[in-house]
């Protein structure tokens, strides 16, 4: 399956009548200290608390399911968005995440009816538990970045943003694995400029553009649990490379800067992933030009509230 354009209105097109279409907030030169008007696009009010419901209920509304059901490796998000599509369709999912989730986003997913297993300290000892219970039941494994399907899903968010505000010059995007810059970047392609922001502690995009090609890189930081994928997909890096102007970086203290901000200025709950594009223009890690439209998704809000008005 290609990543597309055609493909994306394919699937937003098959996905509406499950997906929340999500609000923009408009926000002018000077409010929150802004040096620019922005918009947000607030994929954190989407179900399941990220963007990554679209690209879960696309996988599922894509492709046969066995009997067994489904399973997915996540930090949280989107196991919680592959338990709440499951759900909704009547299937069964089981979900294996790492210790470093957040015990919010473990309730959430089993708030879904999601079987959930804890499965070593990371991800990539997640994904190794997913890929073992795949091979011995043959349960349909949904990537949480890797799959064309998802991409396309996520690309979804670009076209509906797209639809809600016109003349956008540049978009600072948040990069994990790469499922929602690859999609928001092929829908753009050619119109709008794509930036990458990564903490510090994940930079698996950056190091793969600069090495030519997806390599292992180590993760950690407070947004290690939605950002932190030891190696980007081959699909995602290939799209990317294409169609990324470059990528950026913001440390913990920005991010959690960027959390207070919008909680206190706009009482907007986002998690540290996805705070990350807000946070590079708030503490000048990107610097707009005089007069550019930039536009930030602001893509997920799974986390407890109390730990902003603990500040």
């Amino acid at each position: 399956m290609l990543v597309t354009a055609a493909a994306i209105e394919a699937a937003y097109d098959r996905i509406t009548p499950h997906i929340r279409v999500t609000p923009t907030l408009q926000l002018r030169s000077g409010d929150l200290d802004l040096p620019s008007g922005v918009s947000l696009k607030l994929e954190s009010l989407q179900y399941s608390g990220s963007f990554k419901a679209r690209g879960a209920f696309n996988t599922l509304l894509s492709r046969e399911i066995p009997a067994a059901g489904v399973t997915a490796a996540s930090g949280g998000n989107h196991g919680a968005a592959v338990a709440y599509a499951a759900r909704s369709l009547g299937i069964h999912a089981r979900i294996f995440v790492p210790e470093l989730a957040t015990p919010f986003k473990k309730a959430k997913i089993r708030s879904y009816g999601a079987s959930l297993e804890i499965a070593g300290p990371t991800y990539a000892e997640a994904r190794e538990a997913c890929g073992v219970y795949e091979t011995r039941t043959g349960a349909l494994d949904i990537h949480s970045y890797a799959n064309p399907e998802t991409i396309i899903g996520q690309g979804t968010a670009a076209l509906e943003w797209e639809g809600q505000t016109k003349g956008l010059d540049t978009l600072l995007i948040a990069v994990g694995g790469g499922g929602l810059i690859a999609g928001v970047a092929t829908w753009f392609a050619g119109k709008t400029r794509i930036i990458g922001v990564e903490t510090e502690g994940c930079q698996s995009m950056k190091a793969a553009l600069e090495a030519g090609e997806p390599v292992e890189v180590p993760v950690s930081g407070s947004a290690a649990d939605s950002l932190g994928a030891r190696r980007v997909g081959d699909l995602t890096y290939a799209i990317c490379a294409r169609c990324v102007e470059r990528i950026i970086t913001v440390s913990d203290a920005e991010v959690m800067a960027a959390q207070q901000r919008l909680w206190q200025g706009l009482q907007l709950v986002a998690e540290p992933g996805g705070a990350a594009a807000f946070a590079a223009l708030l503490c000048g890690a990107y610097v707009p030009q005089r007069g550019e439209r930039i536009g930030i998704l602001l893509c997920g809000g799974n986390m407890d509230p109390s730990v902003l008005t603990a500040h």
